[in-house]
């Protein structure tokens, strides 16, 4: 596992929706509409996103480990997904750009 000095750097670099914007973001239908849910209603991207505000919200010093955990989760799943690289067509309105929002991540900014 990375070190938490690197998750934090990677996350401060790849986590680049401010809170308001994320926030705002998880109560749209198109955040709602990407994502593999498990049968759990809520898929795993979405819920990431709430797990992310709750970070957001806190001082570095008050992290816990899953915290960490869950950043280390966030960069590497960002990073996979940008490695994929998006559709070669209207990247602005693709799932692909809206799971990786749901992760706090928008490729187009």
């Amino acid at each position: 596992m990375a070190s938490q000095e690197q998750i934090w750097d990677d996350w401060q670099t790849l986590v680049n929706m401010a809170p308001s914007a994320l926030k705002d973001w998880l109560d749209t239908d198109e955040s709602k509409s990407v994502g593999d849910t498990g049968g759990q209603g809520e898929s795993t991207g979405h819920k990431s996103g709430r797990h992310i505000l709750r970070i957001k919200d806190k001082k570095k010093a008050d992290l816990t480990q899953d915290d960490w955990a869950h950043m280390a989760k966030v960069a590497g799943y960002i990073k996979r997904h940008l490695a994929q690289g998006g559709p070669a067509k209207d990247k602005e309105h693709s799932d692909w750009r809206y799971s990786l929002m749901n992760w706090g991540h928008d490729p187009l900014k």
